[in-house]
């Protein structure tokens, strides 16, 4: 994996935690966003873990630059709370995945393994700040309606499962099928969907209208 932020310490900080896994690597390191699109063209890595907030370019633009290359490495993106503004934004630029710059060595690791594998992970406080965004109104997509048209009603019936922020085996227990069942069910809607993990599939449920989130004003 690649580790991008533009504070040395935290960087190394982070390369440090990963290295000490047997299972995890990383491969390299930046301090902007560009030299971040170069080096994951250079290493080809399964993920970058990427900072926002970072001089010249970005790591909005540098996630949007690094996951619309066919193959390319998934990106788990680290916050602080006076970031979150940017949490919609980074999400539609395809990222995988929200996590706290303070959260836990454990949660880390956790964090880095699920996205690379192949799913999605917000924290929870990204979470409650998404369906905020949400819930003020954040402007819907036509094309995603569209594409629900092409679920099944279980498929369909799946998806508002993932939105509302359910497991695998959550959503097998409520629907009483199996954890495998349930699987087969996300990665066909994934695929009809061309969504790369249930993070995506949270927003365009979102966007579309499919799910609304909750207010106070909501009884």
């Amino acid at each position: 994996m690649i580790v991008v932020d533009d504070q040395a310490v935290v960087r190394a900080g982070f390369a440090a935690i990963v290295d000490a896994e047997p299972d995890l690597t990383v491969v390299g390191e930046a301090g902007d966003g560009a030299t971040a699109v170069s080096l994951a063209a250079a290493e080809a890595p399964d993920l970058v873990l990427m900072d926002i907030r970072m001089p010249g370019m970005d790591g909005l633009t540098a996630t949007r630059l690094i996951t619309t290359v066919e193959n390319g490495p998934r990106v788990l993106v680290l916050t602080t709370f006076d970031l979150d503004e940017y949490v919609y934004e980074a999400l539609r630029a395809g990222a995988s995945g929200f996590l706290l710059k303070d959260a836990q060595p454990e949660d880390l690791l956790t964090a880095i393994r699920v996205v690379a594998a192949g799913d999605g992970i917000l924290a929870p406080a990204v979470t409650r700040r998404l369906i905020h965004t949400f819930a003020q109104g954040a402007p819907q997509v036509s094309l995603a309606t569209g594409a629900l048209g092409q679920l099944t009603p279980r498929e369909r019936e799946v998806l508002l499962k993932i939105a509302s922020g359910l497991t695998n085996a959550e959503i097998g227990a409520e629907l009483g099928v199996t954890t495998g069942t349930v699987k087969t069910h996300v990665n066909a809607l994934l695929s009809k969907l061309g969504l790369r993990d249930r993070v995506q599939a949270t927003i365009l449920a979102y966007e579309s209208g499919l799910i609304r989130p909750r207010t106070s004003r909501q009884s």
